[in-house]
């Protein structure tokens, strides 16, 4: 059975939601196929749930000061991953729920079915033939395991939210946000960690100030790091699992090895090729500034185009979409510099534009840089005496800000509103004249000489 439709959405994450509600919105006839459950990495097993899991170990880092603020606690109280992991669960699932009811209250079309495309204009979803001249690939993307000798052995970020308890010993082999996350909240709730990266550092695409801070507070917080360790082997042994590396070293055992060591996008086995819709050679959909692929009507948001994979993005990107495509705003699209990002580390990091170094690169002599290092006032009172770092970059005899990083208590929060300032082309002669909220960290932002 054929039908015409004005849009149909391959793939029910953040994106292609975003997308299709926008669209319908403007009275377009919608379908979205997923066949798992609706929200997407981030719901099911990214942002949620991760989220969930940094509050507990968030809580976990306040038993080690409470002493210190006058509470008489005797010993670290236990924690049920269990329990947790229901709960987590739950609320995953009501999203899901949630979700589906948003769907049909926009008289959108569910269709949990596998998909692939005929031709650029012909979806087939079970028996079903779907026509459209309008069609979003947003099917995101999925761990990666390398192929390592006894690979198979270890879990990846989905299976740490599949984990039933915390494993004692753990190993996380990545230097990316994934993995230097679930080695803060892994160590946070009791769990002996290791961190395998291949090279010097973590973060190596981020500000050398919060790559420095994140290193110095992972050390301080017991994880132990291994830098310049790459291409393990893994085997199973009767204690547990064994990684030899490949310039000798051997470690374990570990009850559990995670995998943090990359994401690639589920493109392959949906017809793209077919549909004449190019690939790039990591298996992304090159899109123009307009989501546009090469194909006239066929569009990608989301992980599966490879720019900036971030939640946010994805929506803000098919919004955009819809906006120019169905809402009658030309030119309507995403513009993808200073896109502020968080990392919930403990402590977490937040930071948008430009790092020193690439300012440095893209305008030589014409940067200044203004950094402020301190002890947070609610460590003010404790023996715990972690650093807050903030730097902010400024281009220009007028100091235009063109970058903002922070690493300490609270950077999640408050860098939306400074992103907002970025984004407007603020200058440091803005930020001085704004009165300074006292007292906070986010003050030294306003203050900085």
């Amino acid at each position: 059975m054929k039908e015409k439709l004005d849009l149909v959405v391959l793939g029910g994450g953040s994106g292609g939601l975003a997308a299709a509600q926008r669209a319908a919105e403007y009275g377009a006839r919608v379908a979205v196929i997923e066949r798992g459950p609706l929200g997407g990495t981030c719901v099911n097993v990214g942002c949620v749930p991760k989220k969930v899991m940094w509050n507990a170990a968030s809580l976990a880092h306040g038993f080690h000061d409470a002493a210190d603020y006058g509470f008489a606690i005797a010993e670290r109280p236990a924690h049920d991953w269990a329990a947790l992991k229901a709960r987590r669960d739950a609320y995953v699932l009501r999203l899901n729920e949630i979700y589906a009811r948003n769907l049909d209250t926009k008289g959108i079309e569910l269709i949990e079915s596998n998909a692939r495309l005929a031709d650029a204009h012909t979806v087939v979803a079970g028996e079903r033939e779907l026509k459209t001249d309008r069609l979003i690939i947003a099917t995101g993307g999925e761990p990666v395991v390398p192929e390592l000798s006894g690979a198979e052995l270890g879990i990846t970020s989905d299976g740490f939210f599949e984990l039933e308890n915390l494993p004692p010993r753990v190993a996380v082999a990545g230097a990316g946000y994934i993995a230097v996350e679930l080695a803060a909240m892994l160590r946070a709730l009791g769990a002996e960690v290791d961190l395998f990266f291949r090279y010097d550092s973590v973060l190596r695409s981020f500000d050398e100030m919060l790559q420095e801070g994140l290193l110095e507070s992972l050390a301080a917080d017991g994880i132990q790091l291994h830098p310049r360790c790459s291409t393990p082997a893994l085997e199973q042994t009767p204690d547990g699992i064994q990684a030899t590396m490949s310039t000798g070293g051997r470690y374990g055992p570990f009850d559990c090895w995670l995998w943090a060591v990359g994401r690639r996008p589920l493109t392959h086995h949906i017809g793209l090729e077919e549909a004449g819709v190019q690939l790039d050679e990591g298996g992304f959909v090159p899109t123009d500034l307009f989501q546009q692929t090469n194909v006239d009507g066929v569009y990608a948001v989301g992980d599966v185009t490879g720019r900036v994979a971030l939640t946010p993005v994805a929506i803000a990107a098919g919004r955009r979409l819809a906006d120019r495509v169905f809402g009658g705003m030309d030119g309507r699209h995403l513009d993808y510099e200073n896109v502020p990002t968080v990392l919930f580390t403990h402590p977490p990091i937040g930071t948008c534009g430009l790092t020193e170094a690439e300012a440095r690169e893209k305008f030589a002599g014409d940067v200044k840089v203004y950094r402020s290092e301190f002890v947070p006032l609610f460590n003010g009172v404790t023996d715990h005496k972690p650093k807050t770092r903030m730097k902010m970059v400024t281009a220009g005899s007028d100091e235009k800000v063109i970058g903002v990083h922070v690493i300490g208590p609270g950077a999640d929060e408050m860098l939306q509103g400074f992103a907002v300032a970025v984004r407007m082309g603020a200058h440091k002669y803005d930020l001085d004249d704004t009165v300074a909220i006292h007292p906070t960290s986010a003050e030294e932002l306003v203050t900085m000489r």
